[in-house]
């Protein structure tokens, strides 16, 4: 089996080489994009990651592609209708960091509610006071976790220990756990508007874009914070600037932000012949978000430590033995 992988970090290579001994892999620095002459008649899966758009323009430079496995719960950067035309398979790493994810939102958290980086920045700089630093207790607070999956039941575990009162939104409400697990379940138009903090952890679909939105984030409930560690565009960034601007919300804490991958393009987006208006109009709002005083912005980080990514190479090499030994796993849905 023909393989080529990309995004990939150095030791990644020796560790996908052992499991994967009789497979033809090549390893390439960067995503897919970074390879814009690349073209392979014989190779039969793509192994990707977040940062890697798939479309119809990339499949056709690989017409024997009969997988494309990402290495990432997420599949928005696979268009899967062009996929399923091509009956070419597309796996995902369904479940690999629960906890991992959930416990990095509870660390924007406390870095928001403690102010924590803001005292950093100030002891690097020579003053070493605590005036203007007061934070807010978690104990008491209600936590509105908007998507009570995995990575959610794990939120609400962590919310519990700090003595916290849950609401949690679910499309699909399993009661039985609201007992186990010690939280309420709540519409989303009431969640928002009791909650002093809310986290969203749901996958990113048609369902849930921009489910934060500039009718519903009005709703919230006075100087509450918001932390999303999901993806970008569940959140409508005109709608948080707005909200930030106007003091419906206190502050946020963001691992993701809308079209994040322009940050890294600027020049190009800038001076493209046709440049998107509302792309831009994002890109501009996305440094208002990294610039302000309330606001603390990382890199799509939350799923990055070491136990982590293992359990992501593990899960993508054997999606792609059992679709070489036709006995596919975690394959995205397409009906």
């Amino acid at each position: 089996m023909k393989i080529h992988y990309f995004s990939g970090e150095p030791w990644e290579e020796a560790f996908v080489r052992a499991k994967l001994p009789d497979a033809d892999i090549t390893f390439h620095e960067g995503p897919f994009s970074s390879h814009a002459e690349l073209t392979d008649p014989d190779a039969a899966v793509l192994c990707i990651f977040m940062e890697s758009r798939i479309g119809e323009a990339e499949m056709n430079r690989f017409p024997a592609l009969k997988l494309i496995a990402t290495r990432s719960t997420g599949f928005d950067h696979v268009d899967l209708a062009e996929a399923k035309k091509r009956s070419i398979a597309v796996a995902t790493v369904p479940f690999y960091g629960e906890n991992t994810v959930a416990e990095f939102a509870f660390a924007l958290l406390l870095a928001l509610s403690r102010r924590i980086i803001d005292a950093d920045e100030r002891v690097r700089e020579g003053t070493f006071s605590p005036a203007g630093l007061r934070g807010f207790d978690l104990a008491g607070k209600t936590l509105g976790v908007v998507g009570c999956g995995h990575i959610g039941m794990h939120a609400i575990k962590m919310a519990n220990g700090f003595g916290m009162k849950v609401l949690g939104f679910e499309v699909h409400p399993d009661e039985a756990r609201t007992k186990e697990f010690n939280f309420t379940y709540a519409g989303l138009p009431d969640l928002l508007a009791t909650s002093d903090i809310v986290t969203l952890h749901v996958p990113y679909n048609e369902h849930t874009y921009h489910l934060i939105n500039k009718e519903n984030i009005a709703g919230m409930k006075k100087g509450a914070y918001l932390i999303n560690t999901s993806r970008g565009a569940v959140v409508e960034t005109d709608a948080l600037v707005e909200a930030l601007k106007s003091g419906i919300l206190a502050g946020a804490a963001l691992d993701v932000l809308e079209e994040e991958g322009e940050l890294n393009e600027e020049a190009a987006l800038l001076t493209a012949p046709h440049p998107n208006a509302d792309v831009i109009k994002t890109a501009l709002e996305n440094h208002y978000l990294i610039d302000h005083p309330r606001v603390i912005v990382t890199p799509h980080l939350a799923f990055n430590t070491t136990e982590a990514i293992e359990r992501i190479l593990n899960t993508t090499i054997e999606n792609i033995r059992g679709f070489a030994a036709g006995m596919p796993i975690n394959i995205v849905k397409t009906d």
